[in-house]
């Protein structure tokens, strides 16, 4: 349609071609057509999404994490396997919360008895209690830290 009209501009005098054109633009060119689709599969096209705006918070107060420091560690190990890894290995065995993982007992370890750990294995015990081996660095000795929490 619009080639069309450009052939008949070609052959117009100056004036007559310029209401011609302001003519077809008033009217507007419609490239109206039926779409060809390509692919077997229909894609529902993308709109608008708002972000939410809730008009009231579902909960009261959001939930707070109930593992502190005092919570993970729940009791020094005072069995006697675990006195000789504290004479022998330096290294202290505590029962923590079964949610607890090695970096949060390394770093309540740190806060309650002020001491470095070098690593910490876990392993959960068929009662169902999850025990933790914390070994010490070699600047802390595990005898002074175990008479210090009352092991010994």
């Amino acid at each position: 349609f619009f080639f069309k009209q450009q052939n008949q501009f070609a052959t117009m005098s100056g004036k007559a071609k310029a209401s011609q054109v302001s003519k077809a633009l008033k009217k507007g060119i419609s490239k109206k057509g039926t779409r060809i689709h390509t692919k077997v599969h229909f894609y529902k096209p993308k709109t608008l999404s708002l972000a939410r705006k809730p008009e009231y918070a579902r909960k009261s107060t959001p939930k707070k994490s109930t593992l502190d420091k005092h919570s993970i560690i729940k009791y020094p190990l005072t069995t006697e396997s675990s006195m000789k890894l504290i004479e022998d290995s330096n290294t202290l065995v505590f029962i923590v919360d079964i949610k607890a993982n090695k970096r949060q007992i390394k770093a309540a370890v740190k806060e309650l008895y002020n001491i470095e750990c070098e690593k910490v294995n876990t392993l959960i015990t068929p009662r169902g209690l999850k025990k933790s081996y914390v070994r010490l660095s070699k600047d802390f000795d595990a005898l002074d830290v175990a008479n210090r929490v009352g092991v010994i």
